[in-house]
């Protein structure tokens, strides 16, 4: 497939995941546990998930009734922003493209309006495109920041000296005490540190990062990227050393 598809659902241009994972290669199943993750992402940190997957269903064959989601240029975005290669490297050109031949298709014409009423409505476009330059910028930064990742050394040797006292206090081994504190993060944070983990990898290696440094990040960085993450693990780590001291 060449020629993606674009659904036009009430104004809003869409493209089904299922010819998003005909196009880049991977089984549909595949492709809908990624975009799951994300959501799911998306919805802690308090983004509109309407603004970038929408869920749907289809029929198959059989006439069973099967799950898929409808992706926005947003949601094509953090896709393609996971991909690499040739087949990254279409999907991008072909919904890039497709987007932009739909929204050139739905511009107004001006011709006939009023001066006063082309001027609003010229304000308004150049309003969006402002905003979507911005959005780009961000995303971006986001992706500087996190191929230089910067550690707070100080916070990292507290939560090490008091799981290390911790450890030593309850007989116990460093190591599994550390393990410990990783599984009540992820029970307390909703999370799963190693797909976050996966994911931010994968970011880094977009972002040109050395293997050296994407091999070297760890749970720790993916902690530490997060302030909701790194509050709620700084707390789990105090429980831990208290609770050995009696």
């Amino acid at each position: 497939m060449n020629k993606l598809q674009i659904i036009n659902q009430n104004g809003q241009l869409l493209v089904d995941s299922r010819d998003v994972a005909e196009m880049i290669g991977r089984p549909h199943s595949d492709l809908i546990k990624s975009i799951r993750t994300y959501s799911e992402y998306l919805t802690k940190g308090d983004f509109p998930l309407s603004e970038f997957f929408i869920t749907s269903t289809y029929k198959d064959a059989t006439g069973r009734e099967l799950p898929c989601f409808l992706l926005t240029r947003k949601g094509c975005d953090m896709v393609a922003n996971k991909l690499t290669g040739e087949k990254g490297t279409l999907f991008t050109a072909a919904y890039v493209s497709r987007f932009e031949e739909m929204e050139k298709s739905q511009a107004i014409d001006l011709t006939g309006l009023s001066p006063q009423l082309q001027l609003l409505i010229s304000m308004e476009q150049n309003v969006k495109q402002i905003q979507q330059r911005q959005q780009q910028t961000e995303q971006q930064v986001t992706v500087i920041k996190e191929t230089f990742l910067q550690h707070d050394e100080s916070w990292r040797n507290m939560i090490k000296g008091m799981l290390n006292g911790a450890a030593y206090r309850s007989g116990t081994s460093y190591r599994d005490i550390r393990t410990e504190s990783y599984r009540l993060l992820e029970e307390r944070g909703k999370c799963q540190l190693n797909i976050r983990l996966k994911n931010l990898q994968d970011r880094l290696a977009d972002a040109g990062a050395t293997k050296t440094k994407i091999n070297e990040t760890n749970r720790m960085d993916v902690i530490e990227s997060d302030p909701r993450l790194k509050e709620i693990y700084t707390s789990i780590v105090k429980e831990l050393a208290i609770g050995t001291l009696a």
